[in-house]
């Protein structure tokens, strides 16, 4: 029971990461801005950790994907930085 909720809430997890990061995309398109486009980055890595989160803990659990799992995530922060900071320095 408890294997099953845990894979249910990492699921969700990616759900909601996904929903965002769509719904940033969606919104860059329609109204284009450089905050709206590093914050779609940035979810779009964080959704794709989710989904290796779902896959190493509950379609293989044998498989260990935490070093991929922390690159995405050191990626997705540094891709939300690097767009602040650049559009800090822009103005």
């Amino acid at each position: 029971m408890i294997a099953t909720l845990s894979g249910l809430v990492y699921l969700l997890c990616f759900l909601t990461a996904a929903l965002c990061a769509a719904l940033l995309v969606r919104r860059y398109f329609a109204t284009p801005s450089p905050v709206l486009l590093w914050s779609a980055a940035c979810f779009v890595f964080l959704a794709l950790t989710n989904l290796l989160v779902v896959v190493d803990r509950v379609v293989l659990p044998e498989v260990d994907l935490r070093t991929e799992r922390l690159v995405l995530t050191l990626l997705a922060v540094a891709v939300l930085l690097f767009g602040f900071i650049w559009e800090a320095e822009r103005d």
